[in-house]
Formats: C-alpha cells, sequence, structure tokens
C-alpha cells in the first residue's frame, strides 16, 4: 500500500523544526563530530511515507532553505519519491533571498532527482467569484464600508459560543496578539497581520484557528511595502490552502492593489516583481499566489 504525505511546504518544514527541537542536543564543550537531526529526521519520515506531494512549493525563510539540501537528498537517498507544483522553476526558488548562495546546491538536488513540467492553465482560481459566498472584497470608498464590515462580524459572532475579546496565540513560544476574535472569527488589520514581524508559520496558526478571517485596511502596495506586500501572499496562500474563509476591506481593487513607483531603480522593481511572481510588462496587479 502506498503511503502518500501531502502538506504545503511551510507546513512540513514547520514540522520538520519541531522534530529538530526535539532532538537530543549536543553537549557543550565536546569537541566531537556535533549530532546532525537532519538525517534522522529525514529517515523517520521515509519510514512513514514513500511519496510526498507539495502545493505550491516555495521557499520564503532563511531557516527552511539552509536545511532542505540535506533534507531532500537524505529524503531521495531513501527512495522518497517527491512531486510538486510551483509558481517557480528550480532554479528561481528562493530568488534574491538572504544567504542563496547556501541554497544553491539543493537547486542542483532538485534537478538532479526531479523532472520538471510547465502545466500552467493560466487560471487562477483563488481569484474566482462564488457567488454563494457572497460579497467578499469591499473598497474602503464605498459607502459605509466598514459598517458592513462591523455588521458581518457581529453576525457572525454571534453564531459563535464566545466573546468578543483579543485573542493570543502561542507560536513557537513567540506570542502573537490579535485584537479582535470571537470564537473561529477573526477580525484583524493589515497593519496587525503584515506590518510586524510574522511568517508562515504564524499564519498556519492563524488559519488552524479560525474559519473566517477579516484583513481591513490593506494600503496601496508599493516598493516601500515590498516586505508587507510578501506577507500578505504568504497569508492569504495559508488561508486559502485551509479553506478560510477571508473578508477583505482594501484602498484600491484587487488588480491595482501593487504598484511600481519611479523612486526606486529599475533592477530593484524588476527582483520584486520576480519574488512576488508579477510580469514585467504588467506590474499593476498583485497576484495572491
Amino acid at each position: 500500500m502506498l503511503n502518500l504525505i501531502a502538506p504545503k511546504l511551510c507546513c512540513f518544514l514547520s514540522g520538520i523544526h519541531r522534530l529538530k527541537q526535539s532532538m537530543p542536543k549536543r553537549k557543550a564543550g565536546k569537541m566531537a563530530k556535533s549530532y546532525d537531526p537532519i538525517a534522522p529526521v529525514a529517515e523517520e519520515i521515509s519510514d512513514e511515507a514513500c511519496l510526498l506531494c507539495f502545493d505550491e512549493f516555495q521557499v520564503t525563510d532563511i531557516a527552511d532553505a539552509m536545511i532542505l539540501k540535506q533534507l531532500f537528498e537524505n529524503l531521495f537517498l531513501h527512495g522518497v519519491v517527491v512531486v510538486a507544483t510551483s509558481n517557480r522553476p528550480p532554479e528561481d526558488l528562493y530568488k534574491n533571498g538572504l544567504q542563496r548562495v547556501n541554497f544553491v546546491p539543493f537547486i542542483a538536488v532538485l534537478q538532479k532527482y526531479c523532472q520538471t513540467l510547465r502545466l500552467d492553465s493560466g487560471i487562477d482560481y483563488r481569484k474566482q467569484n462564488r457567488p454563494s459566498a457572497g460579497k467578499l472584497y469591499f473598497l474602503s470608498s464605498e459607502p459605509d464600508a466598514e459598517a458592513t464590515l462591523d455588521k458581518m462580524f457581529d453576525e457572525l459572532a454571534f453564531k459563535q459560543n464566545d466573546i468578543t475579546r483579543p485573542r493570543v496565540l502561542n507560536v513557537h513560544n513567540r506570542k502573537v496578539r490579535l485584537n479582535k476574535a470571537c470564537g473561529t472569527i477573526a477580525d484583524c488589520t493589515f497593519e496587525e497581520l503584515c506590518d510586524r514581524p510574522l511568517g508562515a508559520s504564524d499564519y498556519l496558526e492563524i488559519s488552524r484557528l479560525f474559519d473566517t478571517v477579516f484583513i481591513r485596511n490593506i494600503p496601496l502596495l508599493t516598493l516601500n511595502k515590498k516586505t508587507q506586500a510578501r506577507r500578505l501572499i504568504t497569508l492569504v496562500d495559508a488561508l486559502y490552502e485551509h479553506k478560510v474563509r477571508v473578508v477583505i476591506l482594501a484602498e484600491h481593487l484587487l488588480e491595482d492593489i501593487f504598484v511600481h513607483d519611479g523612486d526606486h531603480s529599475h533592477d530593484e522593481s524588476h527582483i520584486l516583481m520576480d519574488d512576488l511572481g508579477l510580469k514585467r510588462v504588467r506590474a499593476g496587479s498583485l497576484p495572491l499566489q
């Protein structure tokens, strides 16, 4: 019988980091060969599954980038088969990332063990309208937009066995505070979710705990907000993967939410477009991918 694991890469690597932390620590002061937790972790995974499938394989975190080569090399040596979808070919993974030179050997491992097939259908299903879900994207310029979201939240919260209050999430021993939540409903601002130094692990925890997330006050995203734009992409991707309903209040239409202002170098704008998956001929839209 074929054993299959099919997580998001960020979910999978969060589990890897937890396994690493649970492994025995090397003793201080010992000059002997340091204990390597990656090989036994890979062996444990290969005992459980012979096929790993990843949807939207992307690397955005330096801690993930540093372990991928050794982890996957060990998985392949144990006969594990990997199937993954990605918005980028292997050679563009972690493009412009911190210390990418240390990540490049992993690309060679992927190219050695995996075959690349182009399957782009041209359809982004996350942006497909679902009439049964009602209106979920609002413009701040619309009359009573804030009041409409308030009413939506109150109606959903009324069905919860809870009171509206702040929530503090524990993510890898860090405290992440959300100012307004009720049961499985979270009412957040863009500043709260994307201006703070949050990452995939935080967004995955939010996706696990809530089935509806309001994101208010998304501003126009320029190169000055490139870090926040990347966080927004990671957030929406995590929410989409976990089938969380997202209600958005933004200053601009989705297709106009990212613009290239003229105050930055040509090269820098191209780097950001590559990082965000934007086509250089049409940098006026921010695909939520």
